[in-house]
C-alpha cells in the first residue's frame, strides 16, 4: 500500500515533469539533450531562439531538476541530469504515438522514435 505522502510526493514530482515538457521550446531541448550535451549559444541556434530565451528555459529545466550544468573553463556545458531522464522522453515519445498515431506522423520516416 502506498502511503499519502509517498502519493502527494509522486505527483508533485510528475507535476513538475509536466510543466517542463509543457513549452514546446523546453520538450525540443530534452530532446536535443538527449543526443547529448550541448551549449548554449549552439543549443539556441539548434532551437531557433534567442540565446535569453534558451537562459531562461535552462533555468526552468535546473529547476525541476533535469538538467545539469557543467561548467568548462569560461562556458558551461548543459545536459541531462540522468541517463534515465533520456530514455524516458523516448518511452514518452512511443507512448504519444500509440494513445495519437497522428501526433507525430513523419516519426518513422525522420527516426522520432
Amino acid at each position: 500500500m502506498v502511503v499519502a505522502v509517498e502519493t502527494t510526493t509522486y505527483g508533485q514530482v510528475l507535476a513538475r515533469f509536466g510543466h517542463a515538457l509543457s513549452d514546446p521550446i523546453r520538450a525540443r531541448l530534452l530532446l536535443a539533450l538527449r543526443d547529448g550535451p550541448g551549449y548554449p549559444a549552439e543549443l539556441a541556434d539548434l532551437l531557433d531562439t534567442t540565446r535569453q530565451n534558451l537562459s531562461n528555459h535552462l533555468a526552468c529545466l535546473r529547476g525541476c531538476g533535469l538538467v545539469v550544468a557543467v561548467p568548462q573553463g569560461r562556458r558551461t556545458r548543459y545536459e541531462l541530469a540522468d541517463p534515465r531522464i533520456g530514455h524516458a522522453l523516448g518511452d514518452l515519445l512511443g507512448l504519444v504515438l500509440v494513445v495519437d498515431p497522428a501526433a507525430c506522423p513523419d516519426a518513422e520516416r525522420d527516426g522520432c522514435c
